[in-house]
């Protein structure tokens, strides 16, 4: 069975990208789905002078075998201040420590949810930006705006933005499958 991994870039037990992520990985019946929490990949801070001193963490090595076993990823980016939050950054800092490709060309849906009306369209420019030249196959994005208004009892309400997330979910099977 092929396997999604799916986590947000936040480690907010309030998170409106893991309740984004979550419900996308309820649409991926057929495959193994693994919802991954950042939470439980405790790290300190990246710099270089710890990385000389101690080497690379487990949990960063347990997270990037847990992208390298996947056969798609779902990423929902928490924007804080128009970039990656801080715990994310830091995750990811790790993880090109072992391998700049770290993505593996892995079909990724690329999401962001917000607050705001942008829908956290500054962190996933910067993302589709950047993750292509560290490997990544990024094949749909979606950015869910006024994340108040329009997600409610664990779901997308309005139907324009939950079909297009069902389109790029849609997407993400296809390439999966070829």
């Amino acid at each position: 069975m092929k396997k999604i991994l799916a986590f947000a870039g936040s480690n907010s037990s309030t998170s409106i990208n893991k309740l984004l992520v979550s419900y996308a990985a309820s649409h991926f019946d057929e495959f193994n789905t693994v919802i991954l929490d950042l939470n439980d990949f405790d790290l300190p801070l990246y710099s270089m002078d710890l990385e000389k001193a101690s080497g690379i963490p487990q949990p960063a090595k347990e997270f990037l075998n847990e992208i390298q076993s996947a056969d798609g990823i779902l990423l929902s980016l928490a924007e804080h201040n128009g970039a990656y939050s801080s715990v994310f950054k830091n995750l990811f800092d790790w993880m090109s420590r072992i391998d700049g490709k770290l993505w593996h060309d892995i079909p990724m849906l690329l999401m962001a949810a917000s607050p705001g009306g942008r829908g956290g369209r500054s962190v996933l420019d910067i993302a589709s930006d950047r993750f292509p030249r560290m490997g990544a196959d990024i094949v749909a994005e979606f950015s869910l705006p006024v994340f108040g208004d329009n997600f409610k009892d664990g779901g997308i309400v309005n139907p324009e933005l939950d079909g297009s997330l069902k389109d790029a979910i849609n997407t993400l099977i296809t390439h999966i499958n070829s």
